[in-house]
Order: structure tokens, then C-alpha cells, then sequence
């Protein structure tokens, strides 16, 4: 990766497909994490797959690849750079995993990794079924739901070692959309920006209300963005969550908990 920092990464009209394999291996390595052999070439052939559905429906704002080998690709398998987060053969979920960020890329560089990618629109998952299907991922599986209703099904409650989502939503509402699925000594995990430490107060009420123990917020790095500064926000699931939580959907969004709204 070093030796493209100081020139600009060519946009997805002036690079071929094998070029985007070489970059994102060159990042991958950049980032200094474990990575399947297959990796580069997988994200490379998603990233095709991307460009195509993003023609006749809007997944992503920005699909070209100057922009989304660090904004997606290299952002979502950040986070395996800190240790002792990603254990082996662990269970994932991506909660409104949208056009597969972060799920995606880190099931393709994790084979171990058992995840499962929940999106509440039919047409998002019918995407992520065609990329799962396409690269023959066999640890992958796909839920239609949303995240307040998925939590509450015996099937996802309280089943999994890390809860991750990669979304624009205050910490107080991803703490109540995320740690219900999460199992006792488990993790939730937040990708942020440096607005996070302004929520991070508001989230540690939401969180121990929830079963979570206290945040940590945590800096990852991204080769070739110095000015970057993203975060990992971190909770272990410390306690059981009580069984009125999550609430129905679309009230963490209205009513965030922790916040002193009467409606917690």
C-alpha cells in the first residue's frame, strides 16, 4: 500500500478489474490484518457486482472505486487490526447491512467468521443473495427483518459474538438496535466517526439499560487517510437484556434511551 499513498488511485473508469484486485490486496496488506488468500479477488468481483445493481437501484451513493476501496473496503476490515475483537470461528451479525458494509468484507477476508447479514429491504437482500451466491461464500446467510423485529425471534436473540453495524445512527440507538442480539460476553460493535465521543455519555446510560457494560471507543486507522479519524465503539455484553427491550420499530429512533426521554 505505501507505494500508492503518493499518487492518486485511478477511478473505476481507468482501472480494469485485475487493477482493483491489486490495489485492494496492497491495502489489505496496508492495514497489516490476516486476509484469506482469495480476498483481494472476491472484494474485486463484488465490487463489479456493486457497480451493476447500482445502475438500476441506489445501494450506495458513490460506487467508484477510488472512493470505495478506502470508504468501504478497507474501512470495514479496519477494525480486525485490534486485537482480541474478531475470535475465530466466531458469530456475527451485520445489523442494516445494506449494501453489505461491513458484513461482506469481513466474511470474504474471514472465512472463519459465521456471519449473518440482516437488511429490512427485500431489494437489499436480494443484492447481498446474488454476491453471496456469486462468490460461493458458504459462511454467509441472509435475514430479511428489521433489527427490532430480528431481535426478538428466539432464532437471533442473544445468539451471537459480535453485533456490528456500520450506519448513521446516534450511539443511544444502535446500543438498543445491537446488544439484544449479542450473548453474554459478547461484543457490540459500532464503526464511528469522531462524533462518537459526543455520544458516548447518552450510549453508556442506553448500554447498561440493555445488559452492556461500559463503551470503549477505540481509533482504527485506514492506509492513505491520515485526516481520517474513525472509531470502533466497543460494549461487551455484560448481563441478559430485559425482555421489553428492543421496543417496537421505529421507537429507538424517535425515543433513544439514555437520552431522558420519558418514553424509555
Amino acid at each position: 500500500m505505501g507505494e500508492i499513498l503518493g499518487r492518486e488511485i485511478p477511478g473505476t473508469e481507468a482501472v480494469i478489474p485485475g487493477e482493483w484486485e491489486r490495489l485492494l490486496a496492497e491495502g489489505i496488506a496496508g492495514l497489516g490484518v490476516e486476509a484469506d488468500a482469495a480476498a483481494p479477488a472476491r472484494l474485486s468481483r463484488y465490487h463489479q457486482l456493486l457497480c451493476e445493481w447500482n445502475a438500476r437501484m441506489n445501494l450506495t451513493g458513490d460506487t467508484d472505486f477510488a472512493v470505495a476501496l478506502c470508504r468501504h473496503y478497507l474501512d470495514s476490515l479496519a477494525p480486525l487490526r485490534l486485537e482480541g475483537l474478531f475470535a475465530h470461528d466466531a458469530r456475527l451479525i451485520d445489523v442494516g447491512s445494506g449494501a453489505g458494509f461491513p458484513g461482506l468484507p469481513l466474511a470474504i477476508a474471514r472465512p472463519d467468521l459465521r456471519v449473518t447479514l440482516l437488511d429490512a429491504l427485500q431489494k437489499r437482500v436480494s443484492f447481498l443473495s446474488a454476491v453471496v451466491e456469486d462468490l460461493g461464500l458458504t459462511n454467509v446467510r441472509l435475514v430479511h427483518a428489521r433489527a427490532e423485529d430480528g431481535a426478538r425471534t428466539p432464532e437471533h436473540r442473544e445468539r451471537y459474538d459480535l453485533a456490528v453495524a456500520r450506519a448513521v445512527a446516534p450511539l443511544p440507538v444502535l446500543c438498543e438496535l445491537l446488544l439484544p442480539f449479542v450473548a453474554v460476553g459478547g461484543r457490540m460493535l459500532c464503526y464511528k466517526g469522531p462524533a462518537a465521543q459526543e455520544e458516548l455519555e447518552a450510549g453508556g446510560r442506553a448500554a447498561r439499560m440493555l445488559g452492556g457494560g461500559a463503551l470503549d471507543a477505540l481509533p482504527v486507522f485506514v492506509p492513505g487517510q491520515p485526516d481520517w479519524r474513525h472509531l470502533v465503539v466497543t460494549c461487551r455484553k455484560a448481563e441478559k437484556t430485559v425482555r421489553q427491550y428492543p421496543r417496537k420499530a421505529g421507537t429507538p429512533g424517535r425515543s433513544p434511551l439514555g437520552t431522558g426521554n420519558k418514553k424509555e
